[in-house]
């Protein structure tokens, strides 16, 4: 009988130094991730070179024909007005570099990360999805280099049926890593090039200037907040990606020409005046 006891107690002991081990090894993961993060984030919103945002096409529509053709297709000029965006708000600010991004097309990825992660998710499960996404990254899109100067922008492409709503893109404050959803078809590029320019602000300190009801909030998420009559506006502030009509209804921006980088934004990501 007490050779019976102590074999369970030896068994339960090892179970919890097991467990603790899995803790102090997820926590060890976990600090270094913050760490490099924050080396990411403080080196990226440097501005002293241009970052590279690296597209990464992925065919999010279970390998549909249509969506490979649109993919197949892509090239680094559907995607120059994101650098042109952000060369032309740059004289306004006083940065290291007048070309801010240089954006261009990377490889096509048959693999896919994690799925992404459900709205009402816990901290815990945002946490541990993140680390599986960076983890992801790291194995399929390596670099001899560094990370420190390079966004990765998964863009899963999905056909343009009628009714069909995306999900939700995210852009990761620590890691330079976004995840977008776009429609894959021309007339969409543009739209497209919006959702991405928004989500890697966000890898670099941005924060969403729209409410719960997604309209943009008064002043930050307006192009012209002092403009007299206020409505309508022309122009959306990128964070909110939407051009307020009234005060009660907006218009999401169909191209880059139709955005700016408020005053707001600009200070989150470390571009003075």
């Amino acid at each position: 009988m007490h050779r019976k006891f102590n074999n369970r107690l030896a068994k339960t002991n090892a179970i919890n130094w097991w467990k603790l081990t899995r803790i102090v090894i997820l926590l060890v993961i976990l600090i270094t991730l913050l760490f490099y993060g924050k080396i990411q984030k403080l080196q990226a919103r440097s501005w002293a070179v241009p970052l590279q945002v690296v597209i990464y096409p992925i065919n999010g529509d279970n390998n549909s024909p249509s969506v490979n053709e649109y993919i197949n297709g892509l090239d680094d000029t559907v995607f120059q007005p994101i650098d042109s965006f952000t060369q032309q708000h740059s004289p306004l600010y006083q940065l290291a570099t007048h070309q801010p991004t240089h954006t261009q097309l990377g490889a096509v990825m048959t693999l896919q990360p994690s799925e992404s992660r459900k709205p009402d998710a816990n901290i815990i499960a945002i946490i541990w999805w993140s680390i599986k996404l960076r983890y992801w990254a790291y194995q399929h899109t390596p670099d001899s280099n560094s990370n420190l100067h390079r966004i990765r922008v998964f863009v899963y492409y999905q056909e343009p049926v009628e009714g069909r709503h995306l999900q939700h893109s995210l852009g990761l404050d620590k890691g330079l890593i976004a995840v977008v959803h776009g429609f894959a078809a021309e007339n969409y590029d543009q739209q497209n090039n919006v959702v991405i320019v928004h989500e890697l602000l966000h890898t670099v300190g941005a924060t969403d200037k729209y409410a719960a009801n997604n309209e943009p909030v008064f002043p930050i998420g307006y192009a012209a907040p002092n403009q007299s009559p206020l409505y309508p506006q022309s122009k959306a502030e990128i964070m909110a990606i939407a051009i307020p009509k009234t005060a009660t209804s907006s218009q999401i921006a169909s191209n880059l020409d139709e955005c700016v980088i408020g005053e707001q934004t600009a200070k989150e990501i470390n571009w003075q005046k």
